[in-house]
């Protein structure tokens, strides 16, 4: 079913700003393209959200991106990062910001003719937070019930990626281990299920102050078990931080009497890059699959011999594939036997076209699908957009109660 629910975005930004600033340098080249710079989204106290449009000969881009400086205009010589997938839209993460900070960023594409860039746009980062993440060690043995849920035991944590020496730019230390938050469902409710949220953030971060702790929190409230998956990020690839989640999956299932739900009744929402490892899970991670999928050496224990299939995915602002390139492979679909699918999405966001390109895909693969379209909605809009929760929360009531 796809429903179309027009909404206002005004209170989106209140207590933080994003507006256009100026025009493109006097002295870019004739390039054959024209650069516009996206609205800046998701601003927390050390990143933000932002991107582009190309328009014109894309076929001559070599590199596009994002740059930004705390003065105006910045240039691919202050700090930037390259954007991925399709120059027409594109998505890109200003990271290593400061708090409470007024910064500049603008969207670029390199020709062979030079540089190109887009609008400045301004910004002001939110004031720092507390750094609440639990220090590495804990009980191998965990209480399911803890606030702080380690999901591979020390020792034996499936990985490809051997990263010993931190670096400015990585959100965790070397000594990082993926763990789960837990928030119970609230006092004198029935308990629906369980609901495991991945916060994006282009796998270099977890944007959790925006898309992790307050959305655990709501559906909380509504009745549902829920946790938090800190998942691997960079340095560690995209499929690393997919088996962390299908680890998750096999704890709360296991412990499904712990929390008063059917063993089934467990589903996965994710954000941006966080729905797209939880895609990644269900097409490439899910059932049976194990740390030997990507590592010889790793060790499978008892967790592993749990399914870790969920009943349904959320997608916000998200879609089946990698990092700014969405899927619409139909057989895929269909082998991978994806659970119903939930998408929800705002008209304004740089991936528009593809979030419905995607949904058509499973939908023409036999998948259920419930597709929501927020009229003027940004790319980030996070727990801020209360509609697309309470859809969900319907959406999951009605799969979980045939389950």
């Amino acid at each position: 079913m796809k429903q179309v629910i027009i909404s206002l975005i005004l209170s989106l930004f209140v207590g933080a700003s994003a507006t256009g600033c100026t025009d493109n340098d006097s002295t870019e080249p004739n390039s054959g393209i024209r650069v516009e710079t996206v609205e800046v989204t998701a601003i927390a106290s050390d990143n933000a959200l932002s991107g582009g449009r190309v328009i014109g000969e894309t076929e001559t881009i070599t590199e596009f991106g994002i740059c930004w400086a705390t003065t105006d205009n910045p240039t691919v010589s202050d700090n930037h990062n390259v954007g991925a997938g399709d120059a027409s839209s594109f998505a890109c993460y200003a990271t290593g910001l400061s708090a409470n900070t007024t910064y500049f960023v603008r969207a670029y594409a390199t020709t062979s003719a030079g540089t190109v860039y887009g609008q400045s746009r301004q910004f002001t980062t939110l004031a720092d937070s507390d750094d609440d993440t639990p220090p590495a060690g804990g009980d191998d043995e965990q209480n399911p019930l803890a606030s702080t849920i380690y999901l591979w035991p020390e020792g034996n944590m499936a990985k490809v990626t051997n990263y010993t020496g931190s670096q400015g730019s990585y959100q965790d230390p070397p000594s990082f281990r993926p763990y789960m938050n837990y928030f119970p469902a609230a006092d004198g409710m029935t308990i629906k299920g369980a609901i495991l949220v991945c916060a994006g953030g282009a796998f270099q971060f977890r944007s959790d102050r925006m898309e992790g702790t307050p959305v655990a929190q709501w559906f909380a409230r509504h009745g549902y078990q829920a946790f938090v998956v800190n998942y691997r990020v960079q340095p560690y690839r995209m499929e690393e931080g997919s088996l962390d989640l299908a680890r998750a999956v096999r704890f709360v299932r296991r412990h499904a009497a712990d929390y008063g739900i059917a063993p089934n009744d467990i589903a996965s929402v994710g954000f941006s890059a966080g729905g797209i490892l939880c895609g990644d899970e269900a097409l490439n991670f899910d059932e049976l699959v194990n740390g030997t999928a990507l590592a010889a050496d790793y060790r499978p224990d008892a967790l592993d011999e749990v399914s870790a299939d969920v009943c349904t995915i959320g997608m916000i602002y998200a879609f089946y594939g990698r990092l700014s390139v969405a899927s619409t492979d139909v057989e895929k679909f269909r082998a991978s036997k994806i659970p119903p699918t939930f998408f929800a999405y705002g008209t304004r966001d740089p991936f528009y076209r593809q979030f419905q390109a995607c949904a058509n895909a499973v939908r023409e693969a036999g998948v259920e699908v419930e597709e929501h379209e927020y009229e003027g909605m940004p790319h980030g809009f996070g727990y801020t957009h209360e509609a697309w929760m309470v859809s969900f929360d319907n959406w999951m009531t009605e799969i979980m109660a045939n389950n």
